[in-house]
């Protein structure tokens, strides 16, 4: 074996989120802009890739007008400031069998994590897939937080939110 870089497939890569709070949940899609991923003897060893922000999509609210408002909110600096952050992204430090550590940096702000990974390579097509857990609150994102605010009712919004990741990459 011997070791290779993988680029991302963007067409063919996405990751899914959800978000929930105390009345239910709601989830969408959010675009991967760029990445590679480093394989050394078949197995995954580093790589890094880049979430385009502003694609960030809710899939849950069907009404055109609600969903554009939502938009708007994530895109607010109660969530993601988006027109200053267009940009988060992952990068690989180290991976342990099938756990994935890095650093992921959202609003300017980088937090280690951690989270198990599913990774296969076939030819030259490498895909992975893994949940990442994000507590929104280490990254500046503390609106409706009950660990910031109180009275919040059934308005509050849990601190953590799920990321499903789907790559496929290709052999540079």
């Amino acid at each position: 074996m011997k070791n290779q870089n993988f680029e991302i497939a963007i067409a063919q890569s996405n990751i899914d989120w959800t978000g929930r709070k105390v009345t239910g949940a709601h989830w969408g899609t959010i675009g991967v802009k760029n990445g590679n991923l480093s394989v050394s003897e078949g197995k995954l060893t580093g790589g890094k890739f880049v979430i385009d922000t502003a694609s960030i999509k809710i899939l849950d609210v069907t009404d055109p007008a609600t969903n554009a408002q939502f938009y708007g909110h994530l895109a607010s600096d109660d969530f993601f400031s988006i027109d200053q952050y267009p940009e988060a992204n992952f990068e690989i430090t180290t991976v342990n069998n099938n756990q994935v550590s890095g650093n992921l940096t959202i609003k300017g702000i980088t937090h280690p994590i951690s989270f198990d990974a599913n990774v296969s390579i076939a030819g030259d097509t490498l895909t992975a897939t893994g949940k990442i857990v994000v507590d929104r609150t280490k990254y500046g994102i503390k609106f409706r937080s009950g660990n910031f605010f109180t009275n919040l009712g059934d308005t509050l919004i849990y601190n953590d939110f799920d990321l499903n990741v789907n790559i496929t990459a290709k052999a540079a």
